[in-house]
């Protein structure tokens, strides 16, 4: 593997304040919108930095994506983090079981703002905290469930890929088991499902071999790794580019690492926030990277060396 490259892009912050920015998706219109993990709400920021709320989600809005009907589909948490302040850094912090409400797969209205429970469980089962999202172009969607770390407990869970249809008629676990898994995206071709496990600090990749089926692997297959991060780095969201390299959120090496499709280049884009969470790509080239930064309350943008790939009803 070639050493990591390290770039120090010129950022350009679009809006601050806001209380733990997640799931963007930039617009047509140039806005972006986000969720407010700790504000509890889906909000769109202009491109001159205003914002306005575009629905109350109470619980733990995460990941966000456009489906085919227009709506927002949000994956929701259920508030199985605590928000912790250190000086003027905001940091998700430990499961509280008072406060959590149970996971959910929602559907937002883009218009009213209505908020609908679209998935609370699979095979009776129930979603304990689904993280990140990203729809497939064929009527449905991935998404990961993050677990839940119950440090009080001392557990933690081990959970699954997931993928259901976004009319509601059905969701089924495409993999299991897998620790902290957080962004989840596909490749240009969407041939391949690529996932991001926070704690173990790795990216995973599996052929897709019909809507919602990955195909089988075996044991020990080092193969289904693209990539695992030296060091203390924990992986969060991802986004794919047009040249299919994975573009994976990092916190504690706070910016966005890319990783070539065959994992053997990496930049690492630095940000300067420990606790940088997303990125998706807009502008009219589509090579305008749109980051949160979560820990400072920032979203941000800078110019991205290859064109980012546009999602799927976008």
């Amino acid at each position: 593997m070639s050493a990591i490259v390290e770039l120090t892009p010129d950022l350009t912050e679009i809006t601050s304040g806001l209380r733990f920015p997640e799931g963007p998706i930039a617009m047509p219109d140039g806005s972006v919108i986000l969720v407010e993990m700790f504000a509890d709400r889906l909000t769109r920021v202009h491109p001159d930095g205003s914002t306005e709320t575009v629905a109350e989600i109470p619980g733990g809005p995460n990941g966000a994506a456009v489906g085919p009907d227009g709506a927002f589909y949000v994956c929701n948490n259920g508030g199985s983090f605590t928000p912790v302040e250190l000086g003027d850094l905001m940091v998700p912090g430990g499961f509280a079981r008072e406060r959590y409400t149970g996971g959910r797969i929602q559907r937002v209205d883009p218009h009213g703002g209505t908020v609908t429970d679209l998935y609370t469980e699979c095979d009776g089962r129930p979603l304990r905290s689904p993280n990140d999202i990203v729809m497939d172009g064929h009527g449905g969607f991935w998404f990961t469930d993050h677990g839940i770390r119950d440090t009080h407990q001392r557990t933690a869970d081990l959970t699954g890929i997931y993928y259901a249809r976004a009319d509601g008629s059905g969701i089924a676990e495409a993999a299991f088991p897998v620790d902290s898994p957080n962004g989840i995206g596909l490749s240009p071709d969407m041939t391949t499902l690529y996932w991001a496990e926070t704690y173990t600090g790795r990216v995973y990749r599996r052929a897709v071999t019909a809507p919602g089926e990955l195909a089988p692997v075996v044991p020990l297959d080092p193969s289904v790794v693209l990539y695992g991060a030296p060091g203390l780095q924990l992986f969060d969201s991802l986004a794919v580019d047009c040249e299919g390299w994975v573009c994976v959120a990092t916190i504690a090496n706070g910016g966005i690492t890319a990783i070539s499709p065959d994992g053997m280049q990496v930049e690492h884009h630095a940000t300067g926030d420990l606790v940088t969470t997303n990125i998706c790509f807009g502008g009219d080239d589509m090579r305008t990277a749109y980051v949160t930064c979560s820990g400072t309350g920032r979203l941000v943008s800078f110019p991205w060396p290859r064109q980012g790939m546009r999602p799927a009803h976008q």
